[in-house]
């Protein structure tokens, strides 16, 4: 295998064909292709399903100027007033111009609110695609003025044929239990499933860590217990414990992503709290007792 590819940007589809996902929403975006056109978009869905790589797959194939803007590390009313106002602003030779807003559920209210008006003022000219993991933090006039298209994880075993073909052309040798291990440890993010045979494969050769599938492991035990109608502190307290986790803000990322499980409706709620104490984690020499008081927050949500 190639040490300097990442397989997650090798194996990114190149066309609609290749993506592995649901074959309507790959019928609507043939359709859009080939009008060379598209409405404004919202893509929504779980993290890892592939919503930002049929972002820039529409932009990919129709004839367009391309602005893309990751909103979580850009959030604020000055990105949308300063980059994506001035975007639309300016001359184009091609027939339109497109806008992905990747991770739009990270913008601020006051953003939210910007973009709508430049929605509208630039709409003869201008397509916006926005994606998303929580449709509920986009405000509605935003969703009102795009078509919304739920992205749902591809099946397991379309997951699995999808990394047989990847493990075939890298000439990795994987054992079945093994790929089912990856597969259902990372589920449904494909992305992180790359990464992890990337990772732990040396010689051509899939040798999975036990170590690193503890890790794995000890926040599906976490979300399991938060999912509980009365979750224990001191029960998810022990598995943070016994796994020796040193990376928190691995688990922060999987509870958000995950927030709609043990916090329906609410998940508004615990992105927020997530936010707040990830932030306090850099200033925190005690990162356990930072983490376990955003675990408290999160189980006084599901009283």
């Amino acid at each position: 295998m190639k040490k300097h590819s990442l397989l997650v940007e090798k194996y990114r589809p190149t066309n609609i064909d290749n993506y592995v996902g649901n074959k309507s929403i790959k019928d609507t975006i043939k359709s859009y292709i080939s009008k060379n056109d598209i409405q404004n978009l919202l893509f929504y869905g779980p993290a890892g399903t592939g919503k930002t790589t049929l972002a820039k797959l529409i932009a990919k194939n129709i004839d367009c100027d391309l602005l893309y803007i990751n909103a979580s590390d850009e959030r604020g009313i000055e990105t949308i007033r300063d980059k994506v106002s001035g975007f639309a602003s300016t001359m184009s030779f091609k027939p339109i111009k497109v806008i992905i807003l990747d991770e739009a559920d990270f913008l601020t209210i006051q953003a939210q609110a910007s973009l709508r008006n430049v929605i509208e003022t630039f709409s003869r000219t201008t397509r916006f695609i926005l994606t998303c993991n929580f449709i509920e933090r986009i405000i509605d006039p935003l969703q009102s003025r795009c078509q919304t298209l739920k992205i749902v994880p591809p099946s397991k075993l379309d997951i699995v044929k999808h990394l047989n073909k990847v493990t075939d052309k890298e000439n990795i040798k994987v054992n079945v239990n093994d790929l089912a291990i990856v597969v259902n440890n990372n589920y449904p993010d494909v992305r992180k499933m790359l990464n992890t045979i990337q990772v732990s494969t040396t010689d051509n050769k899939l040798n999975l860590d036990t170590t690193a599938l503890v890790s794995s492991n000890y926040m599906t035990k976490v979300l399991k217990e938060l999912i509980e109608d009365k979750p224990r502190f001191n029960t998810i307290r022990q598995i943070i414990v016994d796994a020796n986790v040193q990376d928190f803000e691995e688990l922060y990322k999987y509870l958000y992503n995950h927030a709609h499980t043990f916090a329906l409706g609410k998940e508004g709620m615990v992105a927020y709290h997530i936010n707040e104490y990830s932030y306090q984690s850099n200033f925190r020499i005690d990162k356990e007792i930072n983490c376990m008081a955003l675990i408290n927050q999160l189980i006084k949500l599901n009283k």
